[in-house]
């Protein structure tokens, strides 16, 4: 690298003197994960254009720097940060938040997401064309990107849909030799150059003509038949799926991804969400065969609770469900882009606790009423398994009439939800992620290290909830198990007893996921929590040779040209 404020003032004249930040405090927000990971870097560019960002690169590239990609910064596995202070060079973390612009193709039925462009901001542009994004609540309430969905296969609430996916982007790549290139594979004629391919696109300068309709797909358009084949003895989805490895798709920041092309999808005419309570697993492993291989229509989402974390989503998430609920998810970004900066502030006075936010917000939660409608809470004393089914259209009658026969001889039982118990029901689900984090904070001294587990059984897998030995069990403090059930996807969140050594007891539960021909992560990509497996690796040294995009993702070495 060269004189380091030369290379500085080379940025500064890029992005301007706002926009690179080099001091501690301003990174911060930008080198430590959502939940997970933190490292140094020599500065964060924040550019306004996909033509500034391509010049940094290319500064990049000459001075042989480190670059690690970063929209929202909201993922769970600390993917879209530096890990550690062990790279063998300089890291700078380009940040593409400003450039969130979002195109509309045919009449709405695809779009082009910029690299900044989230899924909120997505949801609003096509509700005038009646339609909505592959994702609709859950991530795109703590205001994640497309364009990150897209490079980490995100998987989603949403039955129908799978694994975020489109084989339709414009990235930019470096080569064996060290020479960075520009790939449009957009299907949209930009021009030749790849100043002119950019400018071109961010300023939308291009007819109808110019965007042509390969057949490539931009979205999982087979999603639909695989999580139906319930017989099947793999999982539906997994992020280290081949079938779903290509170009920006899966990626994982090992190129930089300047744009996606998606499919969208019509908004149903009508909703109906059902709540099923039960006391045996066995009745949702029915209930879940008998919707996937008979239903005429599949079900919009299928979102499982355990007891144990309804009432720690109850207790810990409280605060995120009041805000969501009273001021919209737009909302949250802005929520915990205060609460790092309360974080930060707090961290220089020594008399004020660490997760000093986390636990000003939990007292305040405190105050406020209890959130949770009447029958929510009845099924929460008589039931230790919460189910909630929603249906659109003509599955609404077909679920109705299904439930009201399978329960006359079936242990447990069900309601309709009104429309706002409904949005309560999957408020109160989507919120559970962050419970057990807060836990953690707040009780930090009395308890050691949290685990999160992000595990994807095979479509056939009979006993789904899990039941582990007790030498494990013994060990641990809390359990909170969640997660996506029609797809067989569970969020397993665990907090270890203080003394335990959690690295060494993770291995031994990934052996209990290993034995059930499980797979891991499922949705939430390796970041620099999971191992990534021979066909993750293979897959980013094809599209980083030189490693020089987010080095050491999935535990792979950090070193260049992967020595």
């Amino acid at each position: 690298m060269e004189n380091s404020t030369e290379l500085i003032n080379k940025l500064t004249a890029i992005v301007g003197n706002k926009y690179l930040l080099t001091d501690t405090s301003s990174k911060q927000a930008y080198c430590k994960g959502f939940r997970f990971g933190s490292g140094e870097a020599f500065a964060v560019a924040k550019p306004a254009t996909l033509s500034e960002t391509w010049k940094i690169l290319q500064i990049c590239v000459a001075e042989d720097i480190i670059v690690i990609m970063q929209a929202a910064n909201t993922g769970l596995t600390g993917g879209s940060t530096p890990n550690g202070n062990d790279y063998d060079r300089p890291v700078l973390v380009i940040s593409t938040m400003r450039i969130n612009e979002i195109q509309i193709l045919d009449e709405g039925k695809q779009i082009v997401g910029l690299a900044g462009s989230t899924l909120f901001g997505l949801e609003k542009k096509l509700a005038p064309y009646g339609r909505e994004p592959h994702s609709v609540i859950g991530s795109s309430c703590i205001g994640a990107s497309i364009v990150g969905g897209i490079c980490n296969n995100s998987g989603g609430a949403l039955v129908k849909r799978g694994p975020a996916y489109t084989q339709l982007s414009l990235y930019a790549q470096i080569n064996e030799q060290g020479e960075l290139l520009l790939v449009n594979e957009l299907g949209i004629d930009l021009g030749s150059t790849p100043e002119e391919i950019l400018t071109n696109l961010e300023t939308n300068n291009y007819t109808e003509k110019q965007v042509q309709f390969p057949n490539k797909l931009a979205s999982d358009n087979e999603y639909h038949e695989r999580v139906r084949d319930v017989n099947a003895n793999t999982p539906a989805r997994f992020n280290a799926d081949g079938r779903r490895l290509y170009g920006a798709s899966g990626c994982a920041g090992k190129v930089a991804v300047f744009a996606v092309r998606l499919d969208t999808y019509p908004i149903p005419k009508r909703h109906q969400v059902f709540y099923i309570g039960t006391n045996n697993p066995e009745v949702l492993w029915k209930i879940r065969r008998d919707i996937l291989s008979n239903f005429k229509s599949l079900p919009v989402s299928g979102e499982y609770l355990h007891r144990d974390c309804y009432d720690a989503t109850k207790k810990y998430s409280k605060d995120t469900f009041v805000v969501i609920d009273k001021m919209g998810p737009n909302f949250i970004p802005k929520l915990f882009s205060l609460k790092r900066k309360v974080d930060l502030i707090a961290s220089k006075f020594k008399f004020l606790p660490s997760k000093f936010s986390d636990k000003l917000m939990q007292s305040m939660s405190k105050i406020w009423p209890n959130h949770l409608p009447k029958r929510m809470e009845q099924y929460r004393d008589l039931y230790e398994h919460h189910w909630v089914i929603e249906m659109s259209d003509e599955g609404i009658d077909e679920a109705n009439s299904y439930f009201n026969d399978f329960f006359k001889s079936n242990e447990g039982s069900y309601f309709a939800c009104t429309k706002k118990e409904g949005k309560k029901a999957l408020l109160h689900r989507f919120v559970a992620g962050s419970a057990i984090g807060r836990y953690h904070a707040i009780h930090q001294k009395e308890v050691g290290d949290m685990m999160s587990m992000d595990i994807a059984f095979p479509r056939n897998e009979k006993d789904w909830f899990e039941k582990l030995p007790q030498e494990i069990d013994d060990l641990l403090e809390v359990k909170l198990y969640y997660g996506h059930l029609f797809c067989h996807v569970l969020h397993q969140n665990y907090v270890v007893k203080k003394g335990v050594d959690a690295k060494a007891l993770k291995k031994e539960l990934l052996k209990t996921f290993d034995a059930r021909g499980a797979e891991y992560p499922a949705e939430h990509n390796v970041g620099h929590e999971y191992f990534a497996k021979p066909t993750l690796q293979n897959f980013y040294q094809k599209l980083d040779p030189t490693n020089a995009f987010n080095p050491g993702i999935g535990h792979t070495s950090k070193c260049k040209h992967w020595k």
